[in-house]
């Protein structure tokens, strides 16, 4: 199985058992999060009233790994900006994309505007 860079929807379907997530129970063991994302989740799960212990014991149970966000990630980042710009794409969108691209590795993510991008990268679209 390939590696496999995870948005932080694709982590946000399978916690929460919608369409998509039978997709990402199967890449995530070896998939990669980018830091940037993965506070990302957590501010979602904040935002809903996930308790902090409950939220930190569902990431220790997640099989995927935690990469840091680096500055070449940032500046891939900075450069993705006029070509998504268009399609309202946000700074946690760009650094997942960002991450794969440095990585080349496809992407997961239920963001079906991104299969519209035309990077360099594959777009898995979960749903």
């Amino acid at each position: 199985m390939n590696r496999t860079v995870l948005d932080a929807s694709a982590i946000l379907c399978l916690l929460n058992q919608e369409i998509g997530m039978e997709q990402v129970t199967k890449v995530l063991s070896n998939s990669v999060m980018s830091t940037v994302n993965v506070a990302e989740a957590y501010s979602k799960l904040y935002e809903v009233g996930v308790p902090n212990e409950e939220i930190n014991n569902i990431f220790k149970e997640l099989t995927f790994t935690i990469i840091p966000f680096d500055q070449i990630m940032a500046h891939q980042t900075g450069q993705l900006r006029p070509l998504t710009r268009a399609f309202g794409l946000s700074l946690g969108d760009r650094a997942c994309l960002a991450t794969a691209i440095c990585l080349n590795l496809p992407v997961m993510t239920t963001d079906k505007v991104w299969q519209k991008l035309d990077i360099g990268i594959d777009v898995l679209c979960i749903r």
